[in-house]
């Protein structure tokens, strides 16, 4: 008999064991129940919810169907390599070296960075750099996707990620903490929109006035039909996204920025979920209220910016509103999102610039008296411009209330409050795989269920995986269009415009 080695008895009894075990014993259940198909239930319950687990699935990168994929592998180091080039250019213009020195740095940071894109690198804290950001990004992080990197976080926390590292590249630097690598692409893309810029302002350079002939049946119908078709310009608008439109001809843009009334006529019956004219009863009511406040959440600079600001002046002239609100980013976000100098440029290019070299001195001048007009407006306090740390977060709008209670209040006092574009809805929405006939109220969670929380009216293109608030038959619809149309979701034809009557009025309450 061979003898085992002299292991301790420990090791000699485990060893036994090993040579003892039998082979794997395979069961067969001819004679119990089949498998059921359990799915799982969507959506979570509120107390499930978090970052990492929306209330429906979230898009992830991984996910190769979605547009998560597309983006996290492609579009966005495009993107961040245009911001790299904009840099580069920016260093060949210095002379002083020590912003040379400073920028070179800069660019070295924006190198790590996409070779942390490239490379799927695990997501690290943001470093301190005295934003009133840093704290929120870094519990979020610490909470929730320790250990996750981009690829497998959800897809919008991962690309809010990717611009605030991008901001951090310059934020911690001595002289060019405010740069803005894309500011360029936003001032050239307005420069290119030519002929939707002077349909406009030639249409609304003077005052808005009713003919005294009409009777006021005539002039609340005149009123209405102005509303509606200046809510599709405002929607409209946001077809013009600079992170999706990489390298587009100026052809391009100006069909995308049609703003004539048959273009808007015929494409009233893209937008699958349409609330406008529940959006009518809810505004005209304004009117009448002591308060009048209208909010705007923006989203693109340059030509929506522009039309958001058309709509505003009609909302101000008419008396619809009698103060609004414009709710923009701290720092450049997500390609165009609106930044104070895209406010101010725009209004001063308006009345001073020389932008359209061909345009005639009555488009000029048209073009001065709108933005005149604007700038008093922002003197006399009607129009006021605000930029809340929060909206540079990873959040999406569910926690506002919680994370931001000082925000959610504010907006709490506003009659009503318009969430502009694409990313807004993702935030709103949470982003996630949540059916197309979901109610929109049910969709964006506390922003329409708790107590205190405002009016809200979404206007977006749809340019991302989810839909929601297409009706009854919403699903039936999103199916068809998956067969019919693949790629719907991103190529900004179709759009949503979604009403939630929240629970103004109440006390907001606070955890």
């Amino acid at each position: 008999m061979t003898s085992l080695p002299n292991f301790p008895l420990w090791e000699k009894h485990s060893k036994i064991q090993a040579v003892s075990t039998p082979s794997r014993v395979t069961l067969h259940l001819g004679h119990l129940p089949s498998k059921k198909d359990i799915k799982a239930p969507w959506p979570r319950t509120p107390s499930r919810v978090d970052p990492n687990n929306p209330p429906w699935p979230a898009y992830r990168g991984y996910h190769e169907y979605s547009f998560a994929h597309a983006t996290m592998g492609v579009r966005l180091p495009t993107i961040l390599g245009k911001a790299i080039d904009d840099a580069s250019r920016t260093l060949n213009e210095q002379s002083a070296e020590d912003k040379i020195v400073d920028l070179v740095e800069c660019l070295e940071r924006m190198d790590a960075l996409m070779a942390d894109l490239s490379g799927n690198a695990k997501l690290r804290p943001i470093v301190d750099d005295g934003e009133g950001d840093v704290a929120l990004w870094n519990k979020e992080i610490a909470k929730y996707f320790q250990g996750k990197d981009f690829m497998n976080a959800p897809w919008l926390f991962a690309e809010a990620y990717k611009y605030r590292r991008l901001h951090e590249c310059f934020s911690v630097s001595k002289y060019w903490h405010d740069y803005d690598v894309f500011y360029r692409q936003k001032c050239d893309t307005f420069s290119r929109s030519t002929d939707a810029v002077f349909e406009l302002s030639m249409r609304f350079a003077e005052p808005f006035k009713q003919s005294e002939n009409m009777s006021d049946k005539e002039k609340a119908e005149s009123e209405r039909l102005m509303f509606l078709e200046l809510t599709q310009v405002c929607l409209w608008g946001n077809s013009t996204d600079l992170s999706l439109l990489i390298n587009m001809t100026e052809e391009q843009i100006k069909s995308l920025q049609s703003t004539g009334g048959d273009h808007l006529a015929a494409t009233e019956k893209n937008i699958l979920g349409n609330h406008l004219n529940q959006l009518w009863e809810t505004v005209k009511v304004l009117r009448e209220k002591t308060g009048g406040r209208i909010d705007f959440v923006l989203d693109n600079a340059g030509f929506e910016l522009y039309c958001d600001f058309v709509y505003a002046d009609f909302l101000i002239q008419t008396g619809l509103a009698k103060q609004i609100r414009f709710h923009g980013k701290r720092y450049p976000w997500f390609v165009s999102d609106v930044t104070r100098k895209d406010w101010d440029w725009l209004l001063n290019t308006m009345v001073y610039g020389h932008l359209f070299p061909k345009a005639s001195e009555v488009e000029r001048e048209s073009l001065r008296r709108l933005g005149a007009r604007w700038k008093q407006y922002e003197k006399d306090g009607r129009w006021q411009y605000e930029q809340h740390p929060f909206w540079c977060t990873g959040y999406t709008f569910w926690d506002l209330h919680s994370e931001a209670p000082d925000l959610f209040l504010h907006l709490s006092r506003a009659d009503l409050v318009y969430f502009k574009g694409d990313l807004n809805h993702r935030k709103l929405t949470y982003d996630c795989a949540a059916p197309a006939s979901v109610p929109f109220d049910i969709a964006i969670g506390p922003m329409a269920s708790a107590a205190g929380a405002p009016k809200i009216c979404s206007l977006r293109t749809i340019k991302s995986d989810v839909v929601v608030g297409l009706g009854d038959n919403g699903d039936a619809i999103a199916e068809r269009l998956d067969k019919e149309e693949p790629g719907w979701k991103i190529s900004g034809k179709y759009a949503v415009v979604l009403l939630s009557e929240g629970r103004p009025g109440e006390k907001v309450r606070f955890a």
